[in-house]
């Protein structure tokens, strides 16, 4: 299953009442690490179908970043029944984002 791009109008629908816990990336285009990390976030989203992954651009969603205090990405917030239950900021291996998941 690939990421699900949200922003503010399905955000609530897709993440903060999910039934799945939700992988949340806080990106942007111009965002080299973000480049870098985007193709190990698909990669989770395929191994791990009991997670949802999301994304949310931060130049087009600026609302969304300031309401959970994003002041660098790449940014990985992991939600569970409508919360951050874990959160991650810069660049991050796969290992360390397995961890994160757990």
């Amino acid at each position: 299953m690939s990421a699900t791009a949200v922003n503010s109008e399905n955000f609530e629908k897709v993440v903060l009442q999910s039934e799945k816990p939700v992988l949340v990336d806080f990106w942007a285009e111009w965002c080299g690490p973000c480049k870098m990390l985007s193709p190990i976030i698909e990669e989770l989203a395929a191994a791990h179908p009991e997670i949802a992954v999301a994304k949310v651009n931060v130049d087009e969603c600026p609302e969304l970043a300031m309401g959970y205090k994003i002041n660098a990405i790449p940014a990985l917030m992991l939600f569970k029944g409508g919360r951050v239950a874990a959160q991650t900021v810069g660049y991050q291996p796969r290992e360390a984002l397995e961890a994160l998941l757990k």
